[in-house]
């Protein structure tokens, strides 16, 4: 099957296993009613509770109307609660909520299990080359657009 992508544009390549590791994922964090972008706003929310939506979309790596849309989704879920900002009564800050951060401490290690399925048989020296690849092309990114 590897051999069916080996002459694919490098650009098609990372989209297509983007999707197949965000779908292998998925599967693993169906049991949690989690997507993976649920997953990564608890998982940042574990990092720092009580933070604003914007600085919570900013370390998502979500913009502004997908961060709402999740967020309406998690509250509805009860894994996060919404408390309006004491020095910004226009902002709200983020907070897990008691089922939220118990959620998220189940998920954690089932996430973990399918990344490293993903990673099995691979170097630990690749995957830090690998991820120097990743980050100087976002560098690049960064160097060409304005966000």
């Amino acid at each position: 099957m590897i051999d069916q992508w080996k002459d694919e544009p490098l650009g098609f390549l990372i989209g297509n296993t983007y999707r197949r590791m965000i779908h292998h994922v998925s599967t693993y964090l169906r049991e949690f009613d989690l997507t993976t972008e649920q997953f990564a706003v608890l998982f940042r929310l574990r990092e720092q509770d009580g933070i604003n939506q914007k600085e919570l979309a900013l370390r998502s790596a979500k913009d502004q109307p997908t961060m709402t849309r999740l967020l309406d989704i998690l509250a509805k879920k009860g894994l996060v609660e919404k408390k309006m900002c004491p020095e910004d009564r226009r902002a709200f800050l983020i907070h897990l909520s008691p089922e939220g951060r118990e959620w998220i401490e189940k998920a954690i290690p089932v996430e973990a299990r399918a990344v490293s399925e993903i990673f099995r048989d691979i170097p630990s020296d690749q995957l830090d080359f690998l991820k120097q690849i990743l980050l100087q092309i976002n560098t690049n990114i960064n160097r060409h657009t304005k966000e």
